[in-house]
């Protein structure tokens, strides 16, 4: 016997928050991976891990302005923009907490 589907909720995923948590999976991952780099090496890094730690920045950034727009949007399931959001926030935060461990 086959079974009908059926959707009880007209609710979708929002691309821009699909976008959030994708740049705050590549914020963390790339800023994991100098992280581990940077402590193989000694504290020796060059100068194209700082730019990595500028682009996750960026991306981070971008990231959280998206999950933060799209958890104000109506109908739209929030499961994608507070994981976005959460993930991004997390990226800044390691981010800040290393200029500042570097100053």
């Amino acid at each position: 016997m086959k079974r009908k589907n059926y959707i009880f909720t007209n609710r979708k995923h929002s691309p821009r928050a699909i976008m959030s948590t994708v740049l705050g999976l590549i914020s963390n991952v790339s800023m994991g991976i100098v992280l581990y780099m940077a402590y193989l090496s000694g504290g020796n890094v060059p100068m194209s891990y700082g730019m990595t730690g500028l682009l996750a920045a960026l991306y981070s950034t971008v990231g959280l302005i998206l999950g933060m727009l799209t958890l104000r949007e109506k109908d739209m399931f929030k499961l994608f923009p507070v994981l976005g959001t959460l993930l991004n926030l997390v990226a800044l935060g390691i981010l800040i907490f290393l200029v500042q461990l570097s100053l």
